[in-house]
């Protein structure tokens, strides 16, 4: 049953009956500012629950008074994930109490902790459920009131949090949708409001990629009758420096094409487009905390289809670039959709970096399983940034090897060069693709074909769609410093 959350910031206990949270640290240490009889029953009750604080853990005590929840923190609660952290399991610890009401009094926490636990709780409390017609008897509400005398609903920190929660939980919706539900026309659509924010949305139809000369883009989505698109977002926050760039893979559903997929598991390809999920998911966090910088957002937006006008396997397509590709493989789609994408970023936008995020490769999954993301770039710079970016969220990133000897494999007899490698090194390879049509940008490619979608939850990450790649990115502007090549 899911579990939605009423929460509310206030500054004093309210009255009436309700259950009791209580943050625990190592060894038993009481965090809140409790009464001195109740805070004598807890520790009493608590010593004989055996409960010690363990970070992640959580206990009830069944009072006289009243019903106390512990939540475990260890040796110290900090900002940032173990705060988020705890937020989630707070959330889980009380939901499955079914109670009405939790209050969680002051702790004297600082206040950007307390805001991080309530984007934990946020996050935990997400859940897509739009399809089930009876979602209603499925759904209880949990109100929970945090008390802080000097953190409200107003406070930029927590503005800040719900609007990175936002970016988050537009991601995760993207990705959980049907693809007949959310196809290249709908995700524009989709888009189009994000300009109540601030951000500056255009949209590149078929004839007009086919002008710019995008035939990359457009030979992956011939097989549909679905058009495709290509969508730029432009937040404009940092006057006159030159934009941070965000390029996502945004394939609404992917068949393979004329080189099928297997039946099994097809279904999850309507999150092959993950990474232009992200890039949105980003580009409205970043305009609802109104970022001090200037970052652009741009998905290329198809379906990969069977169909009797599809592009077939020999087929040479002539990229934006002016580089000719010939297509081995039709379910090596996304890099030529990322091509073209990736060549209009940088001669439109001319930015100072290029970041593209991507469900590319399943050999990605084979290298380093649903743990980490592949990171594949120019410039270490940029993978210092990303690499703790990615530690400061728990969205980690690995970096990945990149040569001659791989850029050797996509050799063709008759085109500029091929859409594929050889058997092994297929993640390298596809990233080694890309990097022919980056010119002169530091840039970086995330594969996160194992972290778009997720088999099994965690505290704040639903089974599903992950919105992977938001709180990262986020980050990584947040903490931004000039990048170069590794060859300038």
């Amino acid at each position: 049953m899911a579990t939605k959350l009423d929460l509310t910031l206030t500054a004093s206990p309210p009255e009436g009956d309700h259950a009791l949270i209580c943050l625990v640290g190592s060894k038993g240490a009481l965090i809140p500012k409790l009464d001195k009889d109740l805070a004598a029953a807890v520790i009493s009750a608590m010593s004989t629950a055996r409960f010690t604080g363990e970070a992640g853990k959580s206990a009830t005590l069944n009072l006289e008074a009243r019903t106390v929840v512990l939540v475990g923190t260890g040796d110290s609660l900090d900002q940032g994930l173990e705060a988020e952290t705890t937020g989630g399991k707070i959330f889980a610890a009380v939901g499955a109490l079914q109670v009405k009401r939790a209050v969680m009094p002051d702790h004297g926490l600082q206040d950007t902790v307390l805001a991080d636990i309530v984007l934990g709780m946020q996050m935990a409390a997400y859940h897509f459920d739009k399809y089930f017609t009876e979602a209603g008897s499925n759904e209880a509400t949990v109100k929970i009131d945090l008390v802080s005398p000097a953190v409200d609903a107003d406070h930029p920190l927590i503005q800040d949090r719900h609007a990175l929660m936002a970016g988050v939980a537009m991601a995760r919706d993207l990705v959980f949708e049907p693809a007949n539900k959310l196809y290249p026309a709908e995700f524009v659509a989709r888009c189009k409001p994000l300009a109540d924010l601030g951000l500056e949305i255009s949209v590149l139809d078929e004839a007009e990629m086919e002008k710019l000369g995008m035939g990359a883009l457009l030979g992956v989505g011939q097989g549909s009758r679905r058009d495709s698109y290509l969508v730029a977002m432009h937040w404009r926050g940092g006057g006159d420096e030159a934009p941070i760039a965000l390029v996502g893979k945004g394939v609404c559903f992917d068949t393979g094409g004329i080189s099928l997929k297997p039946a099994k598991g097809m279904e999850e390809m309507k999150m092959d487009m993950g990474g232009a999920a992200a890039v949105t998911g980003t580009m409205m966090a970043v305009a609802g905390r109104k970022v001090a910088r200037n970052v652009v957002g741009v998905i290329g937006l198809v379906e990969n289809m069977p169909d009797g006008n599809a592009q077939r396997p020999g087929d040479v397509v002539t990229a934006m670039s002016g580089k000719t590709i010939e297509v081995i493989n039709t379910d090596a789609e996304g890099r030529l959709v990322l091509a073209d994408a990736l060549h209009y970023t940088e001669t439109e936008f001319k930015p100072q970096a290029m970041i593209n995020l991507a469900t590319l490769t399943g050999a990605m999954i084979v290298a380093l399983g649903k743990e980490y993301a592949g990171m594949f770039s120019n410039s270490t710079d940029l993978c210092d940034q990303l690499s703790a970016a990615g530690t400061d969220t728990d969205e980690p990133v690995w970096r990945m090897p990149m040569g001659k000897a791989y850029h050797q494999q996509l050799k063709s007899h008759i085109a500029d060069m091929k859409n594929i490698g050889g058997p092994a090194g297929g993640s390298i390879t596809a990233a080694c693709f890309l990097e022919r049509f980056v010119e002169a940008t530091p840039w970086a490619h995330l594969d996160i074909a194992g972290k778009a979608w997720s088999d099994k939850a965690t505290s704040t990450v639903p089974k599903g769609g992950t919105g992977y790649g938001v709180r990262l990115l986020c980050q990584m502007i947040d903490s931004w410093q000039p990048v170069s090549r590794d060859d300038s």
